[in-house]
């Protein structure tokens, strides 16, 4: 479901899914039991489908010992707002991509409505106002990082710890986990039934980039990164404007126009 925006007070993203909207409604499984990514597809490819709960999820792994990661917008007053311009923007260099997926929630016009960092230049302050839809649902978070370090944190975490201007930042929300624990306003299993996607940071610094391919509930989908994913943290990154950009699969998502970018790189 989308709705434009309404002033930059309210904050509020051009997605407006609710929990417990019951929107798109698909009938729940018992079954929460998935195989891990497969190491098959991995050797071709960072992402594989996995089933979980009835649910496809694409299960996209970056890797800070071979990948670099980057925030991907455009310039002011002309978003790149698709997968397609961003590649022919790239030119050449797009032979370098292992895979983008749409990266933090967005206004009608596809600016960021939180804090976003692009090449170490902060293009968007840390929005910690109260506000409606998902991404006031807080605790929200950002996922920053390095050349070499990643991190998913709470935003007020991040305002707390955080000192130095991250190289890449995207802020979002609501937080999926925290510290191992579903977000205090998911229901394991509750009645909204939406596309999603999401990321989170496991032990061992590696970037778990995940979408649903049908609907999933906000605590089924929080439970793929606490049992398959094993992050400690996961952001929410949006819902059924969610897509990705997959060159290995011949991959590339056009639903609607969409915002932020979070593009994922082989190293040379």
């Amino acid at each position: 479901m989308l709705s434009s925006c309404g002033p930059e007070q309210a904050g509020e993203p051009v997605t407006r899914t609710e929990i417990g909207s019951g929107i798109n409604q698909v009938s729940p499984s018992s079954d929460a039991v998935a195989q891990a990514p497969g190491q098959t597809d991995a050797e071709s490819s960072p992402c594989s489908e996995v089933r979980f709960a009835d649910v496809t999820m694409l299960h996209c792994i970056a890797d800070p010992q071979r990948h670099r990661v980057t925030m991907q917008l455009g310039p002011k007053g002309d978003y790149y707002r698709s997968f397609a311009r961003l590649s022919a923007s790239r030119g050449a260099d797009a032979a370098s991509v292992a895979f983008a997926v749409n990266g933090g929630m967005f206004d009608e016009a596809g600016a960021p409505i939180g804090y976003y960092v692009e090449d170490g230049e902060r293009r968007r302050e840390l929005n910690r106002a109260e506000g409606a839809g998902n991404f006031h649902l807080m605790p929200n978070g950002v996922f920053h990082g390095s050349a070499t370090s990643w991190h998913v944190r709470t935003t007020e975490d991040f305002y707390t710890t955080v000192s130095d201007r991250p190289a890449f930042g995207t802020q979002s929300g609501p937080m999926l986990l925290i510290g191992g624990e579903l977000h205090p306003e998911f229901q394991e299993d509750g009645p909204s039934r939406m596309i999603r996607n999401g990321v989170g940071v496991d032990r061992e610094g590696r970037a778990h980039f995940v979408m649903s391919q049908g609907g999933i509930s906000f605590g089924r989908f929080a439970a793929y990164f606490r049992d398959v994913a094993k992050t400690p943290d996961a952001l929410y990154l949006d819902g059924n404007v969610s897509g990705v950009w997959v060159p290995s699969r011949d991959r590339m998502d056009a639903r609607v126009p969409i915002g932020p970018m979070i593009v994922v790189e082989e190293k040379e």
